[in-house]
């Protein structure tokens, strides 16, 4: 039996790559992109609502724990007094920022400091 012409010398083991290096390369800043594309959006809404939920708790404890403040201030900090996480400090008229509680990482009820009284 014989082999029909056009199947003759034709191998798919002949050691070339399918793509080229070149195509390759592109494919995979394509995927990466994309990957990017489908995750930031996620992390930034993730942020935000973080964010504000740490607000409008600090705001709440605060207004109850400190009437006398005059605002507040929520930062995310790394190295904060209660570890990594949101920290709810109440601002003085005078300017300083006094410590209420860390909120943690995924903001919640402050857990005041040992020894300091409410």
């Amino acid at each position: 039996m014989t082999a029909h012409p056009e199947l003759q010398g034709a191998s798919d083991e002949d050691g070339a790559p399918f793509f080229s290096e070149r195509r390759r390369r592109m494919q995979r800043v394509v995927v990466w992109v994309g990957i990017v594309v489908l995750v930031l959006p996620g992390v930034l809404v993730a942020a935000g609502v973080a964010q504000s939920t740490a607000n409008r708790t600090c705001a709440a404890y605060v207004g109850y724990l400190k009437p006398d403040a005059a605002g507040y201030a929520a930062p995310f900090e790394l190295f904060g007094a209660g570890g990594p996480g949101w920290q709810c400090y109440s601002v003085s008229s005078s300017g300083p920022h006094t410590l209420v509680g860390p909120l943690g990482l995924i903001p919640s009820a402050p857990r005041p400091r040992e020894g300091v009284a409410t």
